[in-house]
């Protein structure tokens, strides 16, 4: 199977019909991301999304490779430990699952995540331009645009901060497992290669070694606690 890449943006991109929503953590896997695109509560979870506007499944899911790394930090109240954020100025590849949905699906996916009532659709004119967006001062408020792959723009979204401004935090096992799960369902990576990934990734880093992540995939783990419900702060 493929692994794409982003090729760099090249001036100002038209307002696109569609987009690649490039997802690097729980988002991988297609049942969750199905709670945010068609409404309902994703399994193991006690938050209920509202759903996008449009509840069409992405036309297309392939694995991408984007400059930057994966790093864990701040305190997830799901999964306790450090959560995934995306640093694109860090030196680095990160690996991820590209989606193709529409604008709109993605205004509201990212509504969803910043805690925010989806059916606006957000103005995307300065991240095509600039390849960056602050919309808030939230946790996955800042949209990015690593490039486009077939001429199409690829968007995710992180924190305002970088690698260097936070403290890195480790990660639970459980959320190591489904992070890695997601990564085995995007098709091109093997566990070794995958457990090594993770491992390697600032907050995982010194904390979890690649045959500890390799158990996971095949240890049972206590079920995430509950999702806590919605909040001022983006949180996941």
């Amino acid at each position: 199977m493929v692994v794409h890449t982003a090729a760099p943006l090249n001036g100002e991109l038209p307002a696109p019909e569609r987009v690649w929503y490039a997802s690097y953590g729980s988002n991988m896997h297609l049942d969750r991301l199905a709670a945010y695109i068609a409404g309902g509560t994703p399994a193991g979870g006690a938050r209920r999304y509202p759903g996008c506007r449009d509840h069409r499944a992405p036309e297309q899911s392939v694995a991408v490779e984007l400059d930057g790394s994966l790093y864990f930090a701040t305190e997830s109240p799901i999964w306790t430990g450090g959560r995934a954020f995306y640093d694109p100025t860090a030196a680095g590849r990160m690996r991820g699952r590209a989606h193709l949905i529409t604008a709109s699906q993605m205004s509201d996916i990212a509504a969803q995540e910043m805690y925010r009532e989806p059916g606006t659709d957000i103005d995307l004119t300065r991240v095509l331009r600039e390849g960056r967006d602050e919309l808030g001062a939230g946790r996955y408020e800042t949209l990015i645009c690593p490039g486009t792959i077939g001429g199409v723009p690829v968007l995710t979204f992180t924190a305002p901060w970088t690698l260097q401004d936070v403290e890195p935090r480790t990660p639970s096992g459980a959320y190591l497992r489904y992070l890695a799960g997601g990564l085995l369902e995007s098709g091109p990576w093997q566990e070794q290669d995958i457990a090594d990934y993770l491992a390697a990734s600032p907050g995982a880093a010194g904390h979890w070694t690649p045959p500890q992540i390799l158990d996971l995939l095949t240890t049972d783990l206590p079920p995430a606690p509950p999702h806590p419900g919605p909040r001022r702060t983006n949180g996941r």
